[in-house]
């Protein structure tokens, strides 16, 4: 099918059912709905603070409708836009879309315009809250922040969707939790079948912006991530531009991001990664140190576990991101308990040597999925041919001044920044 324009139809909390329904379209033709409820006791909040909150997650959510089908024009008919936000949402749709028009061979740098109807956003402020709401994703970067700074005052957790296999692992972690359950337009998967164009969305945003909700409704300030330095590296170059599987997990996008919170809210309320700091070989270190043994049977870090219709965490020991996660704690852990969590040894499994390859930077791009730098592969599986003799087959070099536990830059508030070099 081919249509003119995109349009952002509506946009409704139903304080009741605690039920947030968002509404697209393509013309007046196709319509879709997608509503994210909100299964938690609300704190006090001001009703202006939620409806900006409620209207970010409405503009960036789209993303995944609009992907759809190529079009001319974006029309906006319920919310305001002012040019600071529809540059940051032109922006973050084009580089978070980066892998979907790899995929689909289209063009990666499109035009991707938001029209405007508001010479500039009021200003509103969440007055009186504080506290730290951690984003739960169920692998270990997450549990990592939850150790660092689960003795920081009103600290909870929160988490979208997969609330059956993510219970015993909010069990373990003790903390007070609130979860979000998403149900999206499935009548996209139908579209899927026929013409509509189907592919990643930068679904980090999305977290960014429910999460931002979350902290309205709980009454707390800071919306904590556990994005690592590594997030920024992209994964391979298309057509002269660097398409990044986890752009909206990257540095670039954060600092984004809290531009926006920062004028729209001010320093009410705030968005941060605690271990943007890190490499995810430093970050595997933390964790064995905090809580591999802690959270051995419930946690998983590979993407299959969380698709829809699963109903426990796993790691599937095929994908990439399990070849890497293993790659990570090989430094740390025991070859037993590795093996124990997987079932085998992925470093050993000659179905994986081609993934590894493509980890360390030996044959072909990086996955299109969310692994470090090759750097940092490089630097892990260095340390595993201590342990591996047969891995000496994977040769690449590794700058001799290269250390992994070297602090990047980041952009956490300083009490945050001098709390996490206390405690690492």
């Amino acid at each position: 099918m081919s249509y003119q324009a995109f349009r952002f139809k509506s946009y409704v909390l139903d304080v009741g059912s605690k039920t947030l329904t968002l509404e697209y379209g393509f013309d007046d033709d196709l319509s879709f709905r997608e509503t994210f409820r909100f299964d938690f006791n609300f704190a006090s909040y001001d009703k202006d603070v939620l409806d900006r909150a409620c209207q970010l997650l409405f503009f960036i959510a789209g993303v995944s409708y609009y992907k759809a089908y190529e079009v001319e024009k974006i029309v906006v008919e319920a919310g305001q836009i002012d040019q600071n936000l529809a540059h940051f949402l032109g922006k973050t749709y084009q580089r978070g879309l980066g892998e979907f028009f790899y995929v689909n061979k289209l063009d990666p740098n499109p035009s991707i315009t938001f029209p405007t109807n508001s010479d500039q956003l009021v200003f509103v402020s969440a007055e009186g809250v504080d506290g730290l709401l951690i984003g739960l994703g169920g692998g270990k970067d997450s549990l990592v922040s939850v150790e660092l700074l689960r003795d920081e005052p009103n600290v909870a957790t929160w988490s979208l969707n997969h609330r059956e296999q993510l219970q015993p692992l909010v069990d373990a972690v003790g903390l007070p939790h609130f979860w979000v359950e998403r149900e999206w337009d499935q009548q996209i998967l139908q579209l899927n079948r026929q013409d509509a164009r189907n592919g990643h969305v930068p679904i980090s945003a999305i977290f960014a912006a429910t999460g931002n909700i979350v902290a309205v409704l709980s009454g707390h300030r800071y919306s904590v991530v556990s994005n690592e330095s590594s997030a920024s590296e992209p994964n391979l170059n298309y057509q002269g531009e660097a398409i990044n599987h986890q752009y909206s997990k990257s540095f670039e996008f954060e600092q984004d991001w809290q531009a926006q919170l920062q004028r729209l809210f001010g320093d009410s309320l705030g968005y941060f990664s605690l271990l943007r700091p890190f490499t995810e070989l430093r970050i595997a270190e933390l964790f064995t140190q905090l809580g591999f043994e802690k959270y051995q049977g419930v946690f998983s870090s590979c993407n299959r576990a969380f698709r829809h219709g699963e109903h426990h965490l796993f790691w599937c020991g095929e994908c990439p991101k399990c070849a890497f996660v293993f790659l990570v704690l090989t430094p740390f852990v025991e070859r037993e308990g590795l093996e124990q969590l997987w079932g085998k040894n992925l470093l050993l499994d000659p179905s994986l040597e081609a993934t590894y390859r493509q980890l360390l930077g030996i044959e072909g791009d990086k996955p299109l999925d969310c692994v470090g730098e090759v750097k940092e592969s490089r630097a892990a599986m260095r340390l595993a041919q201590e342990k591996y003799p047969e891995l000496s087959k994977y040769e690449f070099d590794l700058p001799a001044d290269y250390d992994f536990r070297a602090w990047s830059e980041s952009s956490m508030p300083e009490k945050y920044l001098e709390l996490l070099k206390s405690r690492t």
